[in-house]
C-alpha cells in the first residue's frame, strides 16, 4: 500500500468515528500536535473529533537527502478525541487491521513514553506504538496544553506516515517509499532535501532569522492585546467593507498570534540548525515563545472557546 492509498484509508477509517477531517494548515510546524485544531481543539469542555495530515519541518534532522531514515520534511496523520472513547486502544488497532497491519501477522506492542512540549507548554501520558521494533505512532493522552490543565483529557494520536509505509512496503530507506503506484517519494523530494539541507544548515543568515524571529514575536504580541485599545486601528474609510460593529471585535486576535507563535518555533529550529545560539539563549527564545501561546490558550478560553 503507498502512502496515498495509506492517507486515504486513515481518513475514511476515522471519518466512520465521527471525525471531521480538515485541511493542513499552512505554517511550518515540526509536528501534528503543533497544529491548531489540536491546540485550541484540547482546550475547554466541549466534545470534539478531529483527523488530519500534517507536512512537518524539521530543520535541523535534514541530512541532503543522504540518510534512509532522517528527514527534514516528514509526514503524519494526527488524530484528536475529545473525550477519549473508553475502547480507543481497540479503536486504534482496528485502524491498524484497516490497513491490513493485524496483529496476528505483526508484532505490534506499546511502550510508555511520556510527552512534553516545552515550547507549548503541553504534557501527556502514553505510549510508543512499535510495528516489528519500529515506531508507528504516538499514542498520548493530553492533559496539559497551552499552561492548562485539560479536563476533560484527549487522546492524540500520531502516526508517522513513512513508518508506516517501510513496514508496508518492506522498505529500509525513506527515499525508496512510493508516494503512489507511480511516484517513488526519492524523484519527489531528495532535490528538496538537499535544497534545504543547505539552506538550513550553510545558508540562512541568523541576522535576518533573528530579526524576523524579533518581528513575528512582536506581531503576536500585538495581536494578543488587539481589541482591549484602538490606537493603533486602521481609519475606517482605509477598510474595503467597513469595520463590523460585532461585539467579538473587542476580543484579542488569539488565532493569528497563535501562527504567529509557530512561525516563532520554526525560525527558532532553523536557528538551533544553523548553531547559532547558546543553550541559555535557546532557553530564553523557548520561554518567550512558551508565555505567548500560553496566552493564545487563556484569550481562547477567554472568548468561549469556540471554532478550533
Amino acid at each position: 500500500m503507498d502512502l496515498y492509498d495509506i492517507i486515504l484509508h486513515l481518513h475514511g477509517f476515522w471519518r466512520h468515528y465521527g471525525c471531521q477531517l480538515i485541511p493542513p494548515h499552512t505554517v511550518e510546524t515540526g509536528a501534528g500536535t503543533l497544529s491548531p485544531a489540536a491546540f485550541f481543539g484540547t482546550l475547554g469542555s466541549v466534545p470534539y473529533r478531529v483527523g488530519y495530515i500534517t507536512s512537518n519541518q524539521r530543520p535541523a534532522d535534514g541530512r541532503y537527502g543522504k540518510d534512509p531514515l532522517r528527514l527534514r520534511l516528514h509526514h503524519q496523520y494526527q488524530v484528536v478525541l475529545k473525550p477519549p472513547p473508553a475502547e480507543i486502544q481497540e479503536i486504534y488497532l482496528s485502524s491498524l487491521r484497516d490497513l491490513g497491519l493485524s496483529p496476528a501477522d505483526y508484532d505490534i506492542g506499546f511502550s510508555a513514553e511520556d510527552w512534553v512540549s516545552p515550547v507549548l507548554a503541553a504534557s501527556g501520558v502514553g505510549w510508543q506504538v512499535l510495528l516489528n521494533g519500529m515506531p508507528i505512532t504516538r499514542f498520548t493522552y493530553l492533559q496539559q496544553m497551552g499552561g492548562v490543565e485539560l479536563a476533560p483529557v484527549s487522546v492524540g494520536l500520531t502516526y508517522g506516515l513513512e513508518g508506516v509505509a517501510s513496514a508496508m512496503q518492506g522498505k529500509e530507506s525513506d527515499h525508496d517509499l512510493f508516494w503512489d503506484d507511480a511516484s517513488p517519494c526519492r524523484e519527489l523530494g531528495n532535490e528538496k532535501e538537499r535544497q534545504f539541507s543547505a539552506y538550513n544548515f550553510e545558508r540562512a543568515s541568523t541576522d535576518r532569522v533573528l530579526k524576523m524571529f524579533e518581528l513575528s514575536i512582536e506581531e503576536c504580541g500585538d495581536c494578543l492585546t488587539a481589541g482591549r485599545d484602538s490606537q493603533d486601528r486602521a481609519p475606517q474609510d482605509r477598510i474595503p467593507w467597513g469595520r463590523s460593529s460585532d461585539s467579538r471585535n473587542n476580543c484579542t486576535l488569539f488565532f493569528p498570534a497563535y501562527d504567529h507563535a509557530l512561525r516563532c518555533a520554526h525560525l527558532l529550529d532553523l536557528l538551533d540548525a544553523r548553531d547559532a545560539l547558546s543553550p541559555g539563549e535557546k532557553a530564553g527564545f523557548t520561554t518567550c515563545i512558551r508565555e505567548l501561546i500560553e496566552r493564545c490558550a487563556q484569550e481562547y478560553l477567554r472568548f468561549g472557546g469556540q471554532d478550533a
